[in-house]
């Protein structure tokens, strides 16, 4: 779980530390990583089931 959060604070860190942007661009970056992660985890959950599972009945004879 440990390992995970910090895959997902990584890129937030590395923006942070960055000498490339700064301020208010840097801030739009950071925003930006944090923002997309959180659609696409709602994209998930309201796109994953593409098409529904296809269940097996068991039947007894």
């Amino acid at each position: 779980m440990m390992f995970c959060f910090a895959v997902w604070v990584l890129p937030i860190f590395l923006i942070a530390i960055s000498d490339k942007t700064s301020g208010k661009e840097k801030a739009a970056w950071i925003l930006a990583t944090i923002f997309i992660t959180w659609f696409a985890w709602v994209f998930y959950l309201l796109l994953a089931p593409i098409k529904p599972r296809e269940r097996y009945s068991r039947r007894y004879y």
